[in-house]
């Protein structure tokens, strides 16, 4: 088999120094223009192919980011992982994805593995651990972590904690529905005591104490079933309800599914919001108005403060809520 070339070969056959050919792999413009594109028409030519991994190593830095996801069966996480995988490549750097399926069980081995696999730095959007433990292999690492979505570990100086702006999204969303003529609005899904209902349901909640209105809240699975049952439930229990706030758009997909077949109609009879604005909102039947998280923002300030994090900059703000925005459509009744 064949030597690679190296960059000896490289700068030998330029007729260059070894440093300038290094300027040349880093992109640097202390090069001028008509040496950097001689000297990578002399890589084409030998065939020398940039070792990035070992230069990465050299450094003290694998260059890979893991990124430890609770769902990606959700479509919300799969657009989550694609966008920080995007931002992160960004910036010369690769993405390496776990997915937990909300198992605490299988997010510990993921964790463990990425950390055996020389991991860089982590992004994790964990599953709910009642050990209070879920985080701990990253610490006894000491590796750069963020959390988002969802916080764990309440230790948020070792890892920083990062969602949408979920208060304000509910409130957005409270009061498009009041505008629209609403009378009495419930808010649907989330599983009870978790931090990320309480945070949807609480800009919902003091928009109705502002307004003197009774709340209805329903929690439980964030899951198109979980939806289609409750609008079942609205329907004999709560008929009276006009508008309802889901806690994600799984949840008020399946609602607007059985609503519809119960004969409602979606947007005049029944308005209806999700959260996330997944792809599937804008060409659901009716599109469905949603709360946007806004992802590639999201995904590009994480990746940005991790990134600064890890070459020795500041350590990113340890709470941060990031802007939403309400996507309106027509199961909201547009107007």
């Amino acid at each position: 088999m064949e030597r690679r070339p190296t960059i000896k070969d490289v700068a030998r056959e330029a007729g260059v120094s070894k440093s300038t050919v290094s300027l040349v792999l880093q992109g640097s413009s202390l090069v001028k223009s008509e040496t950097r594109e001689h000297v990578q028409k002399v890589m084409a030519e030998i065939g020398y192919v940039y070792n990035r991994a070992a230069a990465k190593l050299r450094s003290g830095s694998t260059g890979l980011i893991g990124l430890v996801i609770n769902d990606l069966r959700n479509p919300f996480f799969s657009e989550l992982a694609a966008s920080l995988q995007r931002s992160l490549s960004q910036q010369d750097y690769a993405a390496v994805v776990a997915n937990t399926e909300e198992d605490p069980a299988l997010q510990q081995k993921m964790i463990n593995a990425l950390i055996e696999h020389g991991v860089s730095a982590f992004v994790i959007c964990p599953t709910y651990d009642d050990s209070g433990q879920a985080l701990e292999p990253i610490a006894r690492a000491g590796l750069p972590a963020m959390q988002v979505f969802r916080r764990v570990d309440n230790r948020l100086d070792q890892f920083p904690f990062a969602a949408p702006d979920y208060a304000e999204g509910g409130r957005l969303a409270t009061e498009h529905l009041l505008a629209q003529g609403a009378k009495r609005i419930a808010f649907v899904g989330g599983l009870d005591g978790r931090p990320v209902t309480q945070e949807r349901v609480s800009g919902y909640l003091k928009v109705m104490e502002e307004r003197g209105q009774q709340p209805v809240v329903l929690t439980g699975a964030a899951t198109r079933q979980f939806g289609r049952e409750q609008a079942q439930v609205l329907k004999e229990r709560f008929p009276e309800v006009d508008g309802v706030i889901c806690f994600n758009d799984l949840v008020a997909l399946g609602l607007v599914a059985s609503a519809s077949a119960q004969g409602r109609v979606i947007g005049a009879g029944l308005r209806v919001v999700g959260v996330d604005d997944i792809e599937e909102c804008a060409h659901s039947a009716p599109p469905l108005s949603s709360v946007s998280c806004r992802i590639p923002e999201f995904a590009t300030h994480i990746s940005d403060a991790l990134l600064g994090w890890l070459t020795q900059g500041p350590a990113p703000a340890p709470d941060v809520r990031t802007p939403v925005s309400l996507m309106v459509r027509a199961s909201s009744g547009e107007s």
